[in-house]
């Protein structure tokens, strides 16, 4: 490997928050068996500054509802009317006059095979980008969700959906009986001591950096305060990735049990990358196939959480804006060729 050094990432840290619309930047870098871990921040962040990782979120959902599989409270071909009401379930996804609510299983949930319609499209997306912070509570996602039409029946496509974690959220309160905030703490942030992470849930919670889309900072704290289980962690670059490592190492299911999660399907919005069973798959060069490449989770906010088989390095961090995905891969695909 060739030498990553503090120097070496602090440079790279700094570049990135430099480029145009970026506001800041921070990079956590592991590998496996602990001989190397650097952290950097810039801009705006520093390398305990608190984030919200937006859908990195799902990996905890994932981290959770896989543990639960291994308690046996859930298997993953479970219809989820097992689980959700049929008042939630009637009419979510209808298909050319056939409605497929109840057939949907939790591994269709979690690997966005379901067709259930996403309500985080078109107008309400315009709406948050131009900054009219508002509630997207559960009952309001559903009913949205309900007025748009399904693309396919169950199982046939794969279509990014954050209605989707929004309904493994209720499930797991429905097995748990708690709420997703307590679920999250006791399964995950207690065992791993993690003290800087938590669920977001008090709009007037100024602790996390704040979001941009752009050029224009992005106050959304209503919004934020009402995702969840689709995205409502607040943590930082170095507890993300003590949870990382956690997940990908057997810490909260069998490690056997992962190859499950790695049925992937390319989907090419909200970006282009494959999608498994609660995990994503981003390839980093043409020469990556089903499953090469980076494997963890991206968030629209420029969060990251991802592992890097072949180097065995784990990669954490944020870039705080909204399309900040491109520059953040970026930063982890030069660390790569570096030990090339």
């Amino acid at each position: 490997m060739a030498e990553i050094n503090q120097s070496y990432v602090d440079q790279l840290v700094s570049r990135a928050a430099a480029k145009k619309n970026i506001f800041g930047a921070v990079l956590c870098i592991e590998k496996g068996d602990d001989s190397l871990s650097l952290i950097s921040g810039a801009g705006n962040l520093n390398a305990n500054t608190p984030y919200f990782i937006a859908s990195v979120t799902k990996l905890y959902v994932t981290a959770v509802l896989m543990k639960l599989k291994s308690e046996n409270r859930l298997h993953l071909n479970d219809k989820i009317s097992k689980y959700i009401s049929q008042d939630i379930l009637d009419g979510l996804h209808v298909r050319k006059g056939v409605d497929y609510s109840k057939e949907i299983t939790v591994k269709q949930l979690m690997a966005n095979t379901s067709g259930i319609p996403d309500y985080f499209t078109g107008a309400a997306v315009a709406e948050l980008i131009k900054g009219k912070d508002q509630c997207w509570d559960f009952d309001r996602v559903m009913n949205a969700a309900k007025k748009r039409r399904a693309k396919f029946p169950p199982g046939q496509k794969a279509q990014y959906s954050d209605t989707n974690y929004r309904l493994l959220g209720r499930m797991i309160e429905t097995i748990t009986n708690e709420n997703i905030s307590t679920v999250f703490k006791e399964y995950i942030f207690e065992p791993l001591h993690l003290k800087e992470t938590y669920v977001y849930d008090d709009p007037t919670d100024l602790r996390p950096a704040p979001l941009y889309v752009k050029n224009n900072e992005l106050h959304l704290p209503k919004y934020m305060a009402s995702v969840g289980s689709e995205g409502g962690i607040v943590s930082t670059a170095k507890e993300t990735m003590t949870f990382l490592k956690a997940f990908m190492n057997g810490r909260f299911f069998p490690q056997e049990d992962f190859s499950q999660l790695m049925d992937w399907k390319l989907l090419f919005r909200p970006g282009v990358f494959y999608y498994g069973v609660g995990l994503t798959s981003q390839p980093m060069s043409s020469k990556d196939l089903k499953g090469g490449g980076l494997i963890g989770h991206w968030g629209q906010s420029g969060a990251f959480a991802f592992y890097h088989e072949p180097s065995d390095l784990y990669f954490s961090g944020t870039i705080n804006q909204f399309y900040g995905q491109r520059t953040a891969a970026l930063m982890m695909n030069k660390i790569l060729k570096q030990i090339k």
